[in-house]
Formats: C-alpha cells, structure tokens, sequence
C-alpha cells in the first residue's frame, strides 16, 4: 500500500505518508495550550510520522476564533513544550502551522477592542458568514507590515523553542496570508498590491524571514489558490499556484501543502477535482496534498506520483490511529462536526476510541 510505504521528507525519515493535517480545536483556554492536547496528539503520532498543529496565533493581533493555542508569549512556548515532547516520545515529527486571521475576526477578538487588520479596508462579506461576526478591519500602513513579518519570525523561533521540528505558514483558506495575495481581496497600490508579484510578496517575506531565521529545512507552507473561502478568490488560481511554488523554489523551502479545489458529487460519487499536478510538477520540495481525500484514493495519487502525502484531517480527527485502520482497512469511527469547536476537553476531542490491540 503505497500510503504505507516510508518517504525521506528533507532530514526527516517518515515511515507512512499519512499527514495529519492542521484542525482548529478551540480547546486552548485563554489561549495557551493545555494539558489535554497532550493526549490529543500523542494518541495521533507515530513513529516516522508527520503531524502538522492546529493553527497558532503569531501575536495578540492575529486572533480570530475562540481559544485558539498561541506562540507569542513564554508561557505559551512552555505550554507546548510537554505536548510536544509527547509526539517525539512517540516518534512521532511534529511542525507548527502559524497563522494570523487578518479580517477573519472582530474587536472582541483584538487588544485593547481595536479593529482587525487586513491589507484591506473590505469586511468578510456577509453571505459568507453570519452578519456582525466579522467586521470591517483597518488597512494596513505600508510600514506595519515588516512588523508582522517580524510576528511571524518570531513566532517560528519560539515554535523551534518550544521543540517543534519545524513550522509551517497558513497561506490559506481566506486568512491574512492569502487576503494579501488574492485579488478578489487585496485592493493596495502600494509595492503589496496591483500585480501577482505584489500580492505575492508579504508571503514571500515572511518566508524568507523564517528561513533566514530557523533554516529553509524546517519550513512549510499550506497554500489554497482554488479556494474561495472567506470571500477570498483569485481570478486566475493556476496562476497564482504556480508563481508561489516557483518563487518558493528559490528558498528551497521543505515542503509545499495544497489544498484541492472544493470536491463536488457527481451521480452520487464524491469526486476530488485532482488540479494539483501542474503545481506538484513545478515545485522542488516535498508535495502534501489535502481535500477530502479517503484511503482508497490517497493511496492511488501516492502511487500515481500525484502527491508524495497525504493530508487528513476529518478522517485524522474521529479515528486517533487512522494510519493503523489504513493499514488494517478497518472500519472507520465517523466523525460529529456538532463537537469540531466546542470548548470541551473530551467530548469530540479525547473520546474517539481506538482499535483494540
């Protein structure tokens, strides 16, 4: 089984090609990690494999959603120190998905009730969510946004800190990222905005920032140019996809992690629209691909040479040992999306049950 067989991802030696993939839990109260994510993740680790976390707010700005596990302070760094080392006593290789929500979020959300900010003056248009839960954000000054590159610098030092093997950047799924670099969004005449190479570069800074700071070799980037999440489109997706992963060649980043276009349905068959390969083909690193994939075709476009991993997240979520159940082709538990946010510590959290030994 092709998911099953071992892959050498830079320096680290993976034993299966089963990633899990980011989840926001919203189980951090107060926004620092607590004691039961432990198990949470260790249940999910093996030994050689890739765990990517929840999304971690690089500042006090970024936030967007309820209880969310930051990386900006000391006891934050702490907090996940013994999380983090509960994944590697597994064997388990363990990065940080870092994450800002620019527009995604309100002033409750924010320091001192201030406006979220976005490279855009534009709210989340109000079909996309309920009204009032996202409000219009302030506009960026051109000389704030080095100061958010350094968020994000920082924020990988302290992950490398805290133990993780690595970081990876949410440029994904209508967050800040992805608000600068799709045109549906960005809306600046500055040199952030106009052409793909402006949208592109507050991305591209904050990548360099990061390597320069903690080695390309520990860095990843999550990318989705066919979403339209949030509001957050692009006119030319394919576009978009390509001149990220040739721009992000020049670092020699990891990894590249892309997430599909939305799957459709057709004659009742759930059908992935498998759009990654030009970006695949393009880029130099390690290739995760992400987006409703099963067991049956996550090994196929492993074997096909489509994807070197494969990213699971719902599936990764209700069953704690899916690699094992992959292997075994066992029954699947099914997951409860009512319990994906609730701030509760075991119900739809720790309480999926594992195969019998």
């Amino acid at each position: 089984m092709a998911l099953l067989t071992p892959y050498k991802m830079g320096k680290f030696d993976l034993s299966h090609r089963i990633v899990l993939a980011p989840l926001t839990r919203c189980r951090s109260y107060g926004n620092v990690p607590q004691p039961h994510a432990i198990l949470y993740y260790s249940q999910r680790a093996t030994n050689g494999g890739l765990l990517i976390s929840e999304a971690a707010p690089v500042s006090d700005t970024a936030l967007g959603y309820p209880c969310m596990p930051g990386i900006w302070t000391k006891e934050q760094v702490e907090a996940w120190k013994p999380i983090v080392d509960a994944v590697h006593a597994k064997g388990g290789i363990f990065f940080c998905q870092l994450w800002h929500g620019g527009r995604v979020s309100n002033p409750g959300y924010q320091p001192n009730g201030q406006d979220p900010i976005s490279c855009t003056d534009q709210p989340v248009p109000l079909d996309d969510y309920l009204e009032d839960e996202y409000t219009k954000p302030r506009r960026l000054r051109t000389d704030e946004i080095p100061g958010l590159v350094n968020d994000f610098r920082i924020a990988a030092s302290n992950a490398i800190e805290a133990g993780f093997d690595g970081v990876e950047i949410h440029g994904a799924h209508g967050y800040l990222v992805e608000q600068f670099m799709k045109d549906s969004v960005n809306d600046r005449t500055d040199e952030y905005g106009g052409s793909m190479s402006k949208r592109c570069r507050f991305a591209l800074d904050i990548v360099k920032a990061i390597a320069d700071e903690i080695g390309a070799d520990r860095l990843g980037i999550r990318l989705s140019p066919f979403s339209d999440f949030l509001g957050c489109w692009d006119s030319n997706p394919e576009a978009l996809g390509l001149y990220m992963v040739q721009e992000l060649n020049k670092f020699g980043i990891l990894y590249c992690h892309v997430v599909e276009p939305r799957m459709s349905n057709v004659e009742s068959r759930r059908q992935i629209p498998h759009r990654l390969l030009p970006i695949r083909k393009a880029f130099n690193g390690s290739f995760i691909a992400a987006g409703g994939y099963d067991r049956q075709e996550g090994n196929k476009v492993v074997e096909n040479g489509y994807t070197d991993l494969v990213a699971y997240g719902r599936l990764f979520l209700a069953n704690p040992d899916l690699p094992r159940r992959f292997q075994l082709a066992a029954q699947l538990n099914q997951y409860n999306r009512e319990t994906f946010y609730t701030p509760d510590p075991i119900v739809g959290y720790n309480d999926y049950p594992v195969l019998e030994s």
